[in-house]
């Protein structure tokens, strides 16, 4: 609802500035002071220093950095790929069988992580698959929760698409495979750089399934940060925190500026 007066704009702003400083801005900068805190006894912290930073970019901690960086960036890529080939392949199918396979692509993201977590270690902790204590099976979590996110983002990109561009591109001769190579990719890449991103970040941050599945020389970030505080270290699982948003963002910056690089193609 649109509001035209000075008194309701104002009213409006203010709302806002209010939930978002309470809801948004005030957690990220308690754990912003909290990272560089040495100790915190009274209304705002003392001993303050990069102490917790140094600890966070050595030894295990720092592996666990790197381990998300990696379990994101395979678990997205691949999720990129079986998300844009189901989508791809969904869409031919006549509207009754599509809806109930895109029902059942869904349904991991309806579920709790957790549950996914726990079904992937009862089925895979025995043979003939002997999955458990492996890094595969933290992989195959992250893919099954990001997948269902990938699907979709496809899907939109494909349905704004201009029903005609693909049929045009036929009737000149182009063979399939250079159709979607050519015309159906570069139109969706915006759409295809916006699922990887939004899959990184969600595998970057997911601790349910992990922490059912994940080695003990697999930990990723989330673990990592769980574990801290739950034994009382919360300066440094704060520091881990803020290295964690920043790598997840620092990547969706940089994704950020490919989209219209893209499309210029």
């Amino acid at each position: 609802m649109l509001v035209w007066s000075s008194k309701g704009r104002a009213l409006a702003w203010s709302l806002f500035a209010v939930l978002f400083g309470v809801v948004y801005l005030a957690p990220i900068t308690i754990i912003a002071l909290a990272s560089v805190t040495g100790q915190w006894n009274g209304v705002l912290p003392s001993h303050l220093g990069l102490h917790n930073y140094a600890v966070a970019l050595t030894g295990d901690q720092a592996a666990a950095l790197r381990v998300s960086i990696e379990t994101g960036l395979l678990s997205s890529a691949v999720a990129l790929v079986l998300g844009t080939w189901a989508a791809l392949a969904l869409r031919r199918l006549v509207p009754t069988t599509r809806g109930l396979l895109q029902a059942l692509f869904f349904l991991p993201s309806a579920v709790p992580s957790v549950s996914v977590g726990l079904g992937l270690l009862v089925a895979f902790s025995h043979p003939p698959v002997l999955l458990n204590g492996t890094v595969l099976i933290v992989l195959i979590a992250h893919l099954v929760l990001v997948s269902a996110y990938t699907f979709a983002s496809v899907t939109a990109g494909l349905a704004r698409l201009p029903a005609d561009v693909e049929p045009i591109a036929a009737s000149l001769g182009a063979r399939p495979l250079y159709v979607l190579r050519r015309v159906t990719l570069p139109m969706l890449a915006p759409h295809l750089i916006a699922a990887f991103g939004l899959s990184f970040a969600l595998s970057m941050g997911e601790l349910g399934a992990t922490v059912m599945v994940y080695p003990p020389n697999w930990v990723t970030m989330p673990v990592g940060i769980f574990a801290l505080t739950d034994r009382g270290d919360v300066f440094q699982g704060a520091a881990l925190t803020m290295l964690l948003a920043g790598a997840t963002l620092a990547l969706l910056l940089g994704l950020a500026r490919l989209p219209t690089r893209a499309v210029a193609r």
